[in-house]
């Protein structure tokens, strides 16, 4: 890939990103204040119609809140309005002139740590939220941990319900210097400060009058002008082949195309692929983005290519560019969160899922589990229970092609599927 190459494709998606999606979750401890910052985001943003916001001024009349309860909105569930918590993953969708915007509210208790992985996995940035009065607490620790595992380039600490402190900007610093000491153990790429009061408005949607001495942005500004584009990976030419297209009609008699998206890097026509695991080699024909030929492809676009070959490809298969490295092996070191109640069986079978690849693999060993009150690797407690994370050793059924996480988080990145009730029972980092 040329100089040129680079910069035409920096500056697509630079471009494209002042516009694109920004997919952003909300985490922290129970009862932080996640749901209404949420309610409060939409609201403020005019992005809640009138039925809605009389449906929850109906529900918080007849609760016998104070307040609208912005945080109906995205707690749905009965038992959620019922306990003032959050269960499951809320997604909801709003936008400015500026940029568009999926939320994942994602839950703060321990028991539901498999529900915030969920939602945060997809996620560009996440929101840890701080409950002023408490300052650093476990989920904290636990979520900001998680988010690193995850790969999630942008982290905003929003100190929330300054307005229980009395805009104390004492209190403020003294939990942004708590929380810098974490990041010392944890690598946090991209970490920014913000005082907000979700129930009262101030630094979420605008700037607050009430916290004169805070020099930063509202938190809506930061979303709005978080710069995306160099998250993307544009080194490494990675093509997970999903579908396989060979219409039977007239008029492409003799089309056969494989659809899929790009996970990282570029794509010329002309340019030299190999396929695997087959190791097969061919050059790009065409590519198309519905029938709009092209001559080049960037991630994250989805596209179809055909190949100058007649080669066997099916669903599953990899295709990379020829001079691009790629690491093949059945012995994996991973980074697992456990999200089942059974307990990983030492030495048990599971489906490993990797992009749109499946094969079997059984857990040769526990490597230490991760203590998330202190940060620290605990190497005699090798039993891993749900929500436990822990580094471990699989084998595979057949040779894996990935990268590792730190480096592609979609070639990175895996599941483990229990094989006999089909549960999802750990999202894994491969190392």
């Amino acid at each position: 890939m040329t100089n040129e190459d680079v910069k035409k494709a920096t500056e697509i998606i630079e471009q494209y990103s002042k516009m694109e999606l920004l997919r952003f979750s909300t985490a922290g401890s129970v009862d932080d204040g996640k749901s209404t910052l949420i309610g409060r985001l939409l609201y403020d943003s005019k992005a809640i119609f009138e039925d809605q916001l009389q449906a929850i001024e109906h529900t918080s009349q007849r609760r016998g809140d104070e307040h609208v309860n912005l945080a109906l909105l995205t707690d749905g569930l009965k038992a959620e309005r019922e306990q003032g918590i959050t269960i499951d993953v809320a997604y909801r969708y709003f936008h400015t002139p500026k940029r568009k915007f999926i939320i994942a509210d994602t839950p703060g208790h321990i028991q539901y740590t498999r529900n915030m992985v969920t939602g945060a996995s997809t996620s560009d940035l996440s929101i840890i939220l701080i409950d002023a009065r408490n300052g650093v607490l476990e989920q904290t620790i636990r979520h900001s941990y998680i988010a690193s595992l995850l790969g999630i380039s942008h982290l905003v600490v929003a100190i929330n319900k300054m307005d229980l402190v009395d805009y104390s900007q004492e209190v403020f610093e003294k939990i942004k210097c708590d929380y810098l000491k974490i990041k010392e153990k944890i690598y946090l790429k991209d970490v920014h400060f913000v005082p907000i009061s979700a129930l009262k408005g101030d630094n979420v949607v605008e700037k607050s009058d009430n916290m004169p001495w805070y020099d930063g942005t509202s938190l809506l500004h930061l979303l709005e002008n978080i710069e995306l584009y160099e998250d993307t990976n544009l080194k490494d030419f990675r093509f997970p082949v999903q579908y396989v297209i060979r219409p039977i009609s007239n008029k492409y008699h003799d089309f056969r195309g494989y659809a899929g998206r790009l996970a990282s890097g570029t794509i010329s026509i002309g340019e030299e692929i190999v396929v695997y695991p087959s190791g097969l080699k061919s050059k790009i024909k065409t590519i198309e983005l519905f029938e709009q030929q092209m001559n080049k492809a960037f991630a994250p676009q989805s596209v179809t290519i055909t190949l100058e070959d007649d080669i066997d490809i099916s669903r599953g298969n990899l295709i990379t560019k020829l001079e691009d490295k790629i690491e093949v092996s059945q012995d994996i070191d991973l980074k697992i969160c456990w999200f089942n109640a059974k307990n990983m069986q030492p030495n048990g079978k599971y489906i490993l899922r990797h992009t749109t690849n499946e094969m079997k693999c059984v857990i040769k060993d526990v490597d230490y589990k991760v203590n998330i009150n202190t940060l620290e690797n605990d190497y005699q407690d090798k039993t891993v229970k749900m929500n436990d994370i822990a580094k471990i050793k699989i084998k595979t059924a057949k040779p894996l092609y990935f990268d590792k996480y730190a480096q592609n988080r979609q070639l990175g990145g895996i599941i483990l599927i229990d094989e006999y009730t089909n549960e999802t029972v750990a999202a894994g980092m491969i190392e």
